[in-house]
């Protein structure tokens, strides 16, 4: 099945630019309940299955020995700025660890939060892998590694450290894994369906309607989600923004090339998306437009019409055209 359009942007009363994906919600017993486009369509899910990776920190008993706050476990599942609320608690949990940043194997780039940024140009000086975006999850690998006693390449496919996370993935799914490819924080990242991720997604959405170590797990890292929506990602950022907007009724991450997911308790869906041309300003339209229509948000909330009716405007701040949502 082909993707079907899911965004279009005007300018001048013409249509401009349409962008077209994949989306499902899925109940807690693994039912599509809605879909747009291919709920089979395969992707690569991206940070957006940062969740289902930090599973194994939880029920390892690697958290709780490292005794990891919720903060932390927030951190572990985020795609953060890279400002000081996220570099300084990561460098603090490294330090506790006995390690230093130079045994993460995320790499590194200029942080996006822009004070940040803008403070290491001004010293000359070079970001480091603290900064990266992943720097949170890698630190849960890390603390992993040291639980299981492995070894220090924890990137590796066959590390098991990934061999946990491949399971994890596979199991919440419920299918086997179409492939893998090296994700850009040099991770394996495990593809599968949408439908698959979403099921995922409603697996830790229901979570409390079940007993045993993932369970617990899985209400842990939503609650901590929920609870540090700004450590999940930043001030301004999409993930944040709903996250704060749906007060405690979501838990919402982004993934890169387009792909959003959230995790609705109340209703125990899972949700996930794929935008065909990897566009974050369809992505973020779109998680919002189905958040609204799942009844999670109500249409007329400032984030909601800021991301699916957005008005575009030109850097003399003039009104050039609007986005439209079409789920």
């Amino acid at each position: 099945m082909a993707a079907v359009e899911l965004v279009e942007v005007w300018r001048g009363g013409l249509l401009e630019s349409v962008h077209r994906g994949h989306a499902v919600v899925v109940d807690a017993g693994g039912e599509v309940v809605m879909a747009w486009g291919d709920p089979e369509a395969i992707i690569f899910p991206r940070s957006s299955s940062k969740m289902v990776q930090a599973l194994p920190l939880l029920e390892s008993g690697a958290a709780d020995a490292m005794g990891l706050t919720e903060d932390r476990l927030a951190l572990a599942c985020a795609s953060h700025q890279g400002a000081a609320m996220h570099t300084q608690r990561v460098s603090a949990w490294l330090s506790e660890l006995g390690l230093a940043e130079s045994d993460l194997r995320c790499g590194s780039h200029m942080p996006s939060d822009r004070p940040t940024a803008e403070t290491l140009v001004r010293a000359g000086e070079r970001p480091c892998q603290i900064h990266n975006n992943c720097s949170g999850k890698h630190a849960g690998f890390l603390t992993l590694t040291r639980h299981l006693g492995a070894g220090p390449e924890y990137v590796e496919i066959d590390h098991p450290v990934q061999q946990a996370v491949r399971a994890a993935f596979e199991e919440t799914t419920d299918e086997t894994s179409a492939g893998w490819g090296v994700d850009g924080c040099s991770a394996p990242n495990f593809a599968g369906t949408l439908a698959g991720l979403a099921r995922s997604m409603a697996s830790f959405a229901s979570a409390g309607s079940r007993s045993g170590a993932r369970a617990q797990a899985q209400q842990r890292l939503t609650a901590a989600m929920i609870a540090y929506p700004e450590l999940v990602a930043g001030e301004g950022r999409a993930c944040t923004d709903l996250m704060r907007a749906c007060e405690g009724r979501a838990a919402i991450k982004t993934g890169a090339e387009g792909v959003f997911v959230a995790i609705l308790p109340e209703q125990g869906f899972g949700v996930a998306l794929k935008i065909a041309d990897g566009a974050t300003r369809a992505s973020e339209a779109t998680i919002a437009a189905i958040l609204s229509r799942l009844g999670v948000l109500e249409a007329g909330h400032p984030v909601v019409q800021r991301l699916t009716a957005g008005v575009q405007r030109n850097w003399r701040g003039m009104e050039t055209g609007r986005i439209v949502t079409l789920v």
